[in-house]
């Protein structure tokens, strides 16, 4: 499979497939790179398509890079991904994973791609961030007043990025399918099929399944949902 590292918009990028006027843009999740985009596109590059990954703020060969990733930086970054995109690819789709998902719906929810693919997205981060802020006994006033709350959990509560979730709301709507398993710690049942309901996605429950998939089982259940969707 043809592999072409480069920088797209300033970030580095890395292309699979041969030549093609239709293309993926992959969106790891927290922890990833822009090469786990390999698995995948060993799928859509044999059916044709090309699998362009992106690496985000301090992730890949980001890590010593002075972007964060915080929605404000990656957003603007994204659009200027998928612009750079457009006059290439006459078709093109998201493969979004985790905060991946989450930060490439809130992108591109003007403009969506033909089809996306969301692997245990974050549909809710308000309810995330809330979540984690009762789980750590932090009040919205004491946020307010810090700022920044280092948390237990190895997160830092923000109350900028708190603010810029509630002034900026996702709505997201078009060929969408989403995997999911039922024992996702991030992403509630109740949140995921309120998106579903909202936004008119397919959702794909793996029961047993986590928001991270890795084991050996999760692995093949994400494959076969994979070549059924892409």
């Amino acid at each position: 499979m043809k592999k072409q590292t480069m920088t797209l918009a300033g970030v580095p990028a890395v292309l699979y497939g041969e030549r093609s006027r239709r293309a993926y843009l992959y969106l790891h999740g927290k922890n990833g790179c822009k090469e786990e985009a390999e698995r995948f596109a060993a799928t859509a590059c044999e059916a044709g398509w090309q699998v362009l990954a992106i690496d985000l703020p301090e992730h890949g060969a980001r890590k010593n890079s002075p972007e964060q990733l915080l929605p404000w930086v990656v957003v603007p970054e994204l659009q200027a991904v998928y612009a750079r995109m457009k006059p290439v690819w006459a078709h093109i789709r998201l493969y979004g994973v985790s905060i991946g998902a989450w930060l490439a719906m809130q992108a591109l929810q003007a403009d969506a791609p033909e089809k996306t693919l969301l692997v245990s997205p974050v549909v809710d981060m308000e309810a995330l961030i809330t979540n984690m802020m009762q789980y750590a006994h932090v009040t919205e006033e004491q946020l307010r007043r810090a700022g920044e709350i280092p948390t237990d959990l190895g997160e830092t509560l923000s109350w900028p990025y708190l603010c810029w979730v509630r002034e900026h709301p996702l709505s997201w709507h078009g060929r969408t399918q989403v995997l999911y398993g039922d024992q996702d710690a991030l992403t509630s049942r109740t949140m995921i099929e309120r998106f579903r309901q909202e936004s008119g996605a397919h959702l794909t429950i793996m029961e047993g399944g986590e928001h991270w998939f890795h084991t050996p089982v999760q692995m093949a259940v994400l494959q076969t949902w994979e070549e059924a969707n892409f």
